[in-house]
């Protein structure tokens, strides 16, 4: 069981949100090239990458931006940067450099609404952004 608590939250993988693709992709309805996953955090491929090395990682619950994010999740982000930092580590990036986005809303570039954190590497990433 994960530090949130199983039965304290509203899982996507048993009561999905409306059509979230993201809900549906933990839930396991939609296919994905999972690289971890957890009771709380999920992370897969994307399937428009950025990058070499692109993944999303997600709360197993669902919260639409990071606007939603209340201090009682504190820390669910603090272990979606955890997770970024050791997906780098454990694909070789970590030493040559990543980066880490969470957009909110659509002038973000937030297309789906479930809180995601994008972790790109293995390439330059040119700054600012965007």
């Amino acid at each position: 069981m994960g530090s949130i608590g199983r039965a304290a939250r509203q899982l996507c993988d048993t009561l999905p949100m409306h059509d979230c693709l993201f809900c549906k992709l933990v839930a396991g309805q939609i296919p994905s090239a999972v690289v971890y996953r957890d009771d709380d955090l999920f992370a897969f491929r994307d399937i428009n990458p950025q990058a070499p090395f692109h993944v999303l990682v997600v709360p197993r619950r669902h919260i639409s931006t990071l606007n939603d994010v209340s201090a009682g999740d504190d820390g669910l982000v603090g272990a979606m940067l955890r997770r970024a930092a050791a997906l780098a580590a454990e694909h070789g990036y970590a030493e040559r450099g990543y980066r880490t986005v969470f957009n909110c809303n659509a002038d973000a570039g937030q297309t789906v609404f479930h809180l995601h954190l994008h972790v790109l590497a293995g390439r330059g990433l040119a700054w600012p952004p965007g």
